[in-house]
C-alpha cells in the first residue's frame, strides 16, 4: 500500500512537473502600452501591433493600451514618465516625430527621462492626392507649387514632424521660400485623411501603413513614395526616380519606463525581440511595408542622440527651428 502510494505520489509530482513546462513562462504580467498619438495615427498602428505580438508570443498575459496625442508626442511623453517610473510592464512608442517635437518645443520632461529598450523599423512617406485631383502626376503637383506656393496645401502630422520637415526640405530643393510652404499640420489619424478626402488639403503626406486603407481602396491616389527604392507593397515611383534626389521617412521603436533595473530592462528587451519574430509582427511587416531595422540598448540610444544632432540640423535648415 505505502508503495502505491508513492508511485501515486511519484506519478502526481511528474504531472505537475510536466504540466508546469507545458504552461508558458511569461515575461510581463499585463504589458501597458502609451500610444502618444491619435487613434489609427503611426503611433497607435505600431502600438496595437506590437501588443498582439507580444501575446502571440506569450511574453505578455494581456495589453493594453492609451493614446494621449498633442505636441508631436510629447505630451503622452510626459504622462507616461511621471506614471510609470519603474515598472517593467510599460512601453512607450516613439520616433523620429518625438525626437523632433523635442528639439523644436523643448519640453521640461524628454526622452533622456524615459529607458530606451528597441528601435523597429523604418517607415517611407508617401505624397498622396484624393482620386479626383486634377494633379495626376508628381510633376503636376510640383509644378503648380513652384509657380503658385501657397495654393498648394499639404497635409501632415504635427509641426515640425517628419512630415512637415519633409515638405520643407522639398520646397529647398525646388526653390521655393520655406515660408510660402501652405502646410496644415494635425495630429494624425483620421483627421488629415478627412481632410484631404474632403477637398480642404490639395495633397498629403504621412507613412504608407497610416494610409494604405485609403490607398488600396481608391480613395487616394499616390504620387510618390520617399522610400530609397521602390516599396514591393506600392506600385508607385519615389521621389528619386522623378528627379527629386531625396529620401523622407520615420523610424519607429519603444522606450521603457525610468529607474528600471538592469535585468527588468534586459527581460523587457527580450519580450519585445520576441514579438518581432512573431507571424503577426511579420504579416504586419509587409502589409504595411516597414523596413525592419532592429536596434536595441546602449546602440539604440546612441541612435537617438544622433537623431537628435541630425533633426535638429535639419529643423535650422529649413527654417522650423
Amino acid at each position: 500500500m505505502f508503495r502505491a502510494n508513492r508511485r501515486f505520489s511519484r506519478f502526481i509530482a511528474a504531472a505537475i512537473t510536466a504540466a508546469t513546462l507545458a504552461t508558458p513562462a511569461f515575461a510581463l504580467e499585463t504589458v501597458k502600452v502609451m500610444a502618444p498619438g491619435s487613434p489609427g495615427g503611426g503611433y497607435d498602428q505600431t502600438a496595437r501591433v506590437l501588443g498582439k505580438a507580444m501575446l502571440e508570443a506569450k511574453v505578455a498575459e494581456a495589453v493594453t493600451y492609451e493614446n494621449k496625442g498633442g505636441a508631436g508626442g510629447t505630451l503622452g511623453l510626459a504622462q507616461f514618465a511621471n506614471s510609470t517610473k519603474g515598472d517593467q510592464n510599460a512601453l512607450i512608442v516613439v520616433g523620429a516625430i518625438m525626437v523632433a517635437a523635442v528639439e523644436q518645443n523643448k519640453p521640461p520632461i524628454t526622452m533622456a527621462n524615459v529607458t530606451p529598450i528597441a528601435m523597429l523599423f523604418t517607415e517611407y512617406n508617401v505624397i498622396a492626392v484624393q482620386k479626383d485631383s486634377p494633379y495626376k502626376t508628381l510633376d503636376d503637383l510640383l509644378s503648380e507649387f513652384k509657380a503658385n506656393p501657397t495654393s498648394v496645401k499639404w497635409g501632415g502630422g504635427s509641426k515640425g514632424s517628419v512630415d512637415h520637415i519633409g515638405i520643407a526640405e522639398l520646397a529647398g530643393k525646388l526653390n521655393v521660400p520655406v515660408n510660402q510652404v501652405n502646410y496644415i499640420a494635425s495630429g494624425g489619424g483620421g483627421e488629415v485623411v478627412s481632410a484631404v478626402l474632403g477637398g480642404h488639403i490639395t495633397a498629403i503626406t504621412g507613412g504608407y501603413a497610416e494610409l494604405s486603407q485609403y490607398i488600396k481602396s481608391g480613395q487616394l491616389r499616390v504620387l510618390a513614395i520617399g522610400s530609397p527604392e521602390r516599396i514591393p507593397a506600392l506600385d508607385a515611383p519615389t521621389l528619386k526616380e522623378q528627379g527629386v534626389d531625396m529620401v523622407i521617412g520615420n523610424w519607429r521603436g519603444v522606450y521603457g519606463a525610468a529607474n528600471l533595473t538592469p535585468e527588468q530592462r534586459k527581460e523587457l528587451t527580450d519580450a519585445v525581440l520576441a514579438a518581432t519574430k512573431t507571424k503577426v509582427w511579420q504579416d504586419n511587416v509587409q502589409v504595411n511595408a516597414w523596413s525592419p531595422s532592429i536596434v536595441t540598448g546602449d546602440d539604440f540610444a546612441k541612435f537617438v542622440e544622433d537623431e537628435h544632432a541630425r533633426l535638429r540640423e535639419m529643423l535650422v535648415k529649413v527654417g522650423l527651428l
